[in-house]
């Protein structure tokens, strides 16, 4: 991230990773409690826990009042870890490291794998359903995020992924993938921040609009960034392929420029603005 980038994250990055270990420190049976672990702490960038504490300070009367939005940002950042536990799978990706370290399933076996993914994946919920909340916001996130973690969107997109729906050789269907795929959790993230801040049916369009299209950018960026990896036929299927890398790359920066654009309206678009201009000028 950029320096004021990381600077802001600095200021709830701590409490968030506090909340991630607390939610795993009393695994049963307690041999549990590495594995589990073990895929929250890789160094990752927190993007999704990000758009919903930058969505939370664009609206909130007292954005400092983080307690508030950080059980948000836990359940999100669970899901998303999950779905790369089981990305890297044998049976998904087969993929032997993750940001430099052994994936789980090579650090533990793959039967732990699946369970961590499942326990991650359920956790997120437990999350929500004792979030600090009203009970209708509260029933509003949880029926969201199944939504957006499930069939209807990141199990969706990842069932088109490995070759369900048959071969994809359309932009208009991989666009539709990645919008699942990628996009359905950045979109969460980014409307359930302003949920818990009180956003009202304009604003909240507003940030469904902004997730919509950075969620797709992020992805444009990501082809960039592994477009020599995914090269050749056995690749996975890539916007730089069907595009070519030109066309990526304009179309990133366009839907990052509209995401940056459409919240400028909101009180306090700062972060927003910023995380949308660093998901297609990251190095990884």
């Amino acid at each position: 991230m950029s320096e004021p980038l990381e600077a802001w994250s600095a200021t709830w990055r701590p409490a968030l990773e506090g909340l991630l270990r607390a939610r795993v420190r009393d695994a049963w049976p307690p041999a549990f409690a590495e594995p589990l672990a073990y895929p929250l702490f890789t160094g990752g960038k927190r993007i999704r826990p990000a758009l919903c504490v930058a969505a939370w300070q664009a609206l909130a009367n007292d954005p400092g009042r983080l307690e508030l939005v950080l059980p948000a940002a836990v359940a999100v950042e669970l899901i998303h870890t999950y779905s790369l536990v089981h990305d890297d799978l044998p049976s998904m990706d087969d993929d032997d490291e993750r940001r430099g370290r052994p994936t789980v399933h090579v650090a533990f076996d793959a039967a732990t794998a699946v369970l961590v993914g499942d326990a991650l994946l359920t956790e997120a919920f437990a999350v929500l359903a004792e979030g600090p909340w009203a009970h209708g916001v509260r029933a509003n996130l949880v029926s969201s995020l199944s939504r957006s973690a499930g069939f209807r969107g990141m199990v969706g997109g990842q069932a088109a992924d490995i070759g369900l729906g048959g071969p994809i050789a359309d932009v208009d269907v991989l666009t539709r993938l990645h919008r699942q795929k990628t996009g359905a959790l950045i979109g969460w993230a980014t409307v359930a921040g302003g949920l818990v801040a009180g956003a009202d049916a304009d604003q909240q369009q507003i940030l469904a609009v902004y997730g919509d299209n950075l969620g797709l950018a992020f992805q444009l960026a990501d082809d960039l960034l592994d477009a020599e990896e995914d090269a050749g036929e056995d690749g996975p299927p890539s916007f730089v392929t069907l595009l070519g890398p030109e066309e990526t790359s304009q179309r990133a920066r366009a839907l990052a420029e509209t995401a940056a654009q459409v919240v400028s309206e909101l009180p306090r678009p700062g972060a927003l603005v910023a995380l949308a201009r660093f998901a297609v000028d990251r190095d990884r």
